[in-house]
């Protein structure tokens, strides 16, 4: 594995991740791969692609993932206002129509995904083709799964101090560990 991994590109955080994910190898080098194709042949904007994870974050308690801002997202126009406006999205006046139904949707998978209807499905089509849909939803589960690992490891050493304890936290109005 280190042989496909330069650990000297990787953050601290994305270090620890590497670090515990690497007792199976095979796995996780699969897993890398399949987060480097969703990326890499992505159709949505990194901005919401960035809302949606960090508002799954939330309901996830990934603290690593809510504690880590992407470049790319940050590039395409992400900062935290709007961040700060994932605490209350279907309310936000700066997030898109779009944005909103991909990050209601996100919520969904998170939280309910049984109560994703064909009314979820025909307001994403007002914004989404097809293909963009099924990435989503691709994207989505990816997030919900193994940020909910991540929850569940509690890999919190590499993380600020805001990050490390038990209580429930949001990505919104925290101290932020970087931008990467």
């Amino acid at each position: 594995m280190r042989q496909a991994v330069q650990p000297e590109a990787l953050t601290d955080l994305e270090q620890g991740l590497t670090r515990f994910f690497a007792h199976c190898p095979e796995q996780a080098l699969g897993l890398m791969q399949f987060g480097r194709a969703l990326k890499a042949n992505r159709r949505l904007s990194e901005r919401l692609v960035e809302l949606v994870r960090l508002r799954i974050a939330f309901f996830n308690q990934c603290r690593s993932c809510m504690a880590i801002r992407y470049s790319d997202a940050v590039a395409d126009g992400l900062n935290e206002d709007l961040v700060c406006s994932l605490e209350r999205p279907q309310e936000a006046e700066n997030l898109t129509d779009a944005e909103k139904a991909a990050i209601r949707f996100g919520e969904l998978m998170a939280t309910d995904h049984l109560s994703i209807d064909d009314a979820t499905f025909a307001d994403l089509r007002r914004h989404f083709s097809e293909e963009e849909i099924v990435e989503l939803g691709m994207t989505c589960a990816f997030f919900v799964g193994f940020g909910r690992l991540a929850a569940t490891f509690h890999m919190v050493e590499e993380l600020p101090e805001a990050f490390r304890g038990d209580a429930p936290i949001a990505p919104w109005g925290e101290e932020r560990i970087q931008v990467r």
